[in-house]
């Protein structure tokens, strides 16, 4: 093979979302302030900045403020200030209210707003790129380089052209190598090159293990007498049962739009559980229906998220770089918020850079960065809820006890810290041992089907290529996943990716639709024996959300 073709940065960041965004502008903010010229480089595997970027959202102000404080002026669209809180627990037909002045303080939005985090994201693109900062979408990194002492030195994006078998095309690209005195990782929730980092740096030694929830997402034109521009609903309860960790949220936009998502928590038990069909159910709930009635679906989206919040968290920085953002798990999941996280991580991690470069350094460890975060507000805000995720799991009356113990009573300075033990994909059950699940038909109204939701998600992928969600034994679908826990890939993937069918000799085979897929990264999470690995497939491919 020729020897690819290679460019050189000062700084080098994987992910053109909030926390990679943030980053490249915080260096560029220092940079000039100091009469400096740094070169930073953005790779993003969308066909576009915010195309793949997916969440809630509502959004503290408090990380943007720092990085812009003129960013009303500028344009950023923050347009919809929260006005009113309101949390469910929901049975099967009725809902019963909490008083705001009940609500713990995380629960509480005051100040905040409603975001289309894509938007934001777009918007924070354009920030970048005004400030010298280059940003290449299209463009998946696939492979991270390594320097002869060990040290991250940059990364490799995925060549382009490749068929099905693995042969060129006639169109094919050769990657590229983007070499760098520092790189920082910032993917996401389950990144595939983070995912590699911290287990060659064992950078989550003595933490508890990552936990992952399974956002779904839906945006809705709804009846112009039913808009109420900055309300923010959340629930807890039904369509989920009592020992399922997860909630739903219902926030309202500006324009008659309204976007309504489920979390459910990827550390469930019983393989039959649907978190797509459980989404569906809960909005025909009376309280919620109401709200979608007259109105129109326009977008769908899935994403996987962090929640294990700081005792999940792994090292930040190892030699030649360092993760921000949910690439790390910053995720706050008491509050249901990241963007502000992953912007102040960004930010910290780039001060740490530029001071290093200022003394001429590269391919060390950035240990300013942990020790910045360490005395930062955002670490104080994860520290006071750090148990959530961990008393919810006991069941929802015990989580909504104690968690207003801890957050309403203590105020958050809590004297106990309770540990999670087992990975998410450990805590599947064999599908003997649990019972099955009836989901009713979608109704084309309220509720849909999976392929009707990937359409509308705008995803596409070039079928000649290589399959992106690979095996690492083709034998373990069928003789483990299928026979044991009743194939639960079909019923945890939103998008429809996996199918148990019969082959010509009528044995039962998996088939792996993968121009399906949402880039959710759940199967890489969930699958039970860790059997399925996640790689990105050529750049530009998967969803375009719309501004989700």
């Amino acid at each position: 093979m020729s020897e690819r073709e290679s460019m050189e940065y000062d700084v080098v960041v994987v992910g053109a979302g909030p926390a990679g965004l943030s980053t490249a502008i915080k260096l560029k903010q220092l940079a000039a302030t100091a009469g400096k010229e740094i070169n930073v480089c953005v790779l993003e595997k969308a066909a576009e900045v915010g195309a793949h970027i997916l969440s809630g959202a509502v959004m503290d102000p408090i990380a943007i403020n720092e990085l812009f404080p003129d960013w009303k002026e500028r344009g950023a669209p923050l347009n919809t200030p929260v006005t009113e809180d309101r949390f469910l627990f929901l049975n099967e037909k009725g809902a019963r209210r909490t008083p705001n002045w009940a609500l713990p303080s995380c629960f509480h939005n005051d100040g905040n707003y409603v975001v289309r985090l894509g938007e934001f994201t777009r918007w924070l693109g354009e920030q970048a790129e005004s400030l010298g900062v280059e940003v290449f979408p299209g463009f998946a990194a696939v492979e991270i380089l390594y320097n002869e002492q060990g040290a991250v030195r940059g990364v490799a994006t995925g060549n382009m052209g490749v068929n099905r078998d693995g042969t060129p095309s006639e169109h094919f690209q050769e990657g590229m190598e983007l070499h760098a005195k520092y790189t920082i990782f910032a993917e996401g929730a389950r990144g595939q090159l983070g995912r590699q980092l911290i287990e060659r740096y064992s950078l989550n030694t003595d933490r508890d293990p990552q936990s992952y929830g399974i956002g779904i997402k839906e945006m809705w034109e709804i009846d112009p007498a039913k808009s109420k521009p900055g309300l923010v609903i959340h629930t807890a309860g039904w369509p989920l049962q009592n020992d399922t960790y997860g909630g739903s949220f219902l926030y309202h936009l500006n324009d008659n739009r309204i976007v309504i998502g489920m979390v459910v928590g990827l550390d469930y038990a019983n393989p039959w559980l649907s978190p797509f069909e459980e989404f569906q159910r809960y909005k025909t709930h009376p309280s919620i229906k109401e709200f979608l009635e007259g109105g129109k679906r326009v977008a769908y989206g899935a994403r996987a998220i962090t929640a294990g919040g700081l005792l999940s968290l792994p090292k930040l920085v190892f030699p030649g770089g360092a993760l921000v953002g949910c690439e790390a798990g910053f995720l706050n999941a008491a509050r249901i918020k990241g963007s502000h996280a992953a912007i102040k991580t960004g930010m910290m991690a780039a001060e740490a850079i530029f001071k290093a470069l200022e003394a001429e350094r590269s391919h060390d460890v950035l240990s300013d960065y942990p020790i910045a975060f360490e005395n930062s507000w955002l670490h104080t805000e994860l520290n006071r809820t750090r148990n959530f995720k961990q008393w919810f799991k006991k069941g929802l009356l015990i989580g909504t006890l104690m968690t207003g113990i801890e957050q309403k009573l203590l105020g958050g300075k809590i004297p106990w810290t309770i540990h999670r033990k087992k990975a998410d994909h450990e805590c599947l059950r064999p599908a003997a041992e649990m019972p099955k699940i009836d989901y009713p038909k979608p109704d084309g109204v309220y509720s849909f089907d999976r392929l009707s939701s990937v359409f509308i998600s705008n995803t596409n992928h070039e079928e000649n290529q290589p399959i992106h969600l690979t095996l690492k034994n083709a034998d373990i679908p069928v003789n483990t996943n299928l026979s044991v826990y009743a194939g639960p890939e079909q019923r945890y993937c939103p998008a429809g990716v996996y199918e148990f069918i019969k082959d010509d000799v009528g044995q039962d085979k998996l088939q792996i639709n993968a121009q399906n897929c949402v880039h959710c990264k759940t199967c890489d999470i969930k699958d039970p024996t860790q059997n399925i690995v996640w790689v990105a497939p050529q750049g530009g491919e998967g969803p375009v959300y719309d501004g989700m």
